[in-house]
């Protein structure tokens, strides 16, 4: 029997710790070619792609997520997990969650791995799902004091800052540019739709760490050059999926490719990490594929019921397909 999972069984038991825990191990299962992570790859359709990443963990599972570029503002993922010794599908989570909370921990064990240890003022630029997640990991391995916040609706940021006071404790305020938001912080994460760039690089202090999320093409990113200038340390969460970019990731190209490391192998300690208090670290994140798959492995394992009414979790049967 195949587990349905909804969104409201990840958000209720799908933790920012566990969350981070879990892809620190898929980062270093992947490091270590025991996690095969392909770059995600798509279909054209009519009025856009159908995305598909794939992961397997050798000998235990393989699975999938697939999502659209629709646009469609309530569009949902799926996410299925195969047994691998059986090629039985045992879960199947439809929603944004685990997505969500996939690139939210990838954030978070950057940070935890990158940031100085005593960091605790986070900068955000943009107020959408992918800037709450960011920060929601972050709370998880780093004791924050203070949020600032900025996006292109006051209404918006305002939204974004009354909900870090609500729902994580933590000391939260709008601002009215982007560099006032980010001037001063330890942690600095850009969550935008932006083509263009959000910041500069004189906007960072001395010895802060940055996660980028949104775009980060040639042409169309949230970020520009000087960023990379300035960083003494760049890593990213996928190898392989940081050079499959056309156009090519800013990161990824001449004269960046070079620099650019695996946040796996800074966790596994075969690429040094941050080495002195006043570097300047950043964090081009890619999407690591099989993170969602990973996740909801964890979940399926460590949480039988899955429901937060302590009712036994949905069960639908599979179907026989034959050609």
């Amino acid at each position: 029997m195949t587990r349905f999972i909804t969104d409201a069984e990840v958000a209720a038991r799908l933790d920012a710790g566990t969350a981070v825990s879990t892809i620190r191990e898929a980062l270093l299962a992947a490091y270590e070619g025991r996690l095969v992570a392909p770059p995600r790859v798509s279909a054209p359709l009519a009025e856009g792609r159908l995305v598909l990443t794939a992961g397997q963990l050798t000998g235990e599972w393989y699975g999938f997520r697939s999502y659209d570029t629709f646009g469609h503002p309530e569009a949902e993922q799926v996410v299925a997990l195969h047994d691998a010794g059986t090629g039985r599908v045992r879960a199947i989570a439809v929603g944004q969650e685990i997505g969500s909370r996939r690139t939210g921990a990838l954030g978070g064990v950057a940070v935890d791995a990158l940031a100085r240890p005593e960091a605790s003022t986070v900068g955000v630029i943009g107020a959408g799902g992918q800037a709450w997640t960011q920060v929601w990991a972050v709370a998880a391995v780093r004791r924050l004091s203070e949020v600032t916040v900025y996006s292109r609706t006051p209404a918006g940021r305002e939204k974004f800052a009354a909900r870090v006071r609500a729902e994580l404790g933590i000391a939260a305020r709008a601002v009215p540019s982007p560099a006032e938001a980010v001037r001063e912080r330890d942690v600095v994460l850009l969550a935008t739709t932006s083509p263009t760039p959000v910041i500069s690089a004189a906007d960072l202090r001395p010895g802060t760490h940055l996660n980028t999320v949104g775009h980060k093409q040639i042409g169309r990113a949230e970020f520009g050059t000087d960023l990379l200038d300035r960083a003494d340390l760049l890593v990213t969460d996928s190898m392989a999926q940081a050079g499959a970019y056309e156009p090519p990731m800013l990161a990824a190209a001449a004269p960046y490719a070079g620099r650019l490391r695996s946040l796996g192998a800074v966790l596994a300690g075969a690429v040094p990490g941050r080495s002195t208090a006043d570097q300047v670290t950043m964090f081009c994140s890619v999407g690591l594929a099989g993170g969602e798959v990973f996740l909801l492995d964890r979940l399926t394992r460590e949480i039988p019921e899955l429901t937060g009414s302590g009712a036994p979790p949905r069960e639908v049967d599979q179907v026989a397909w034959s050609e």
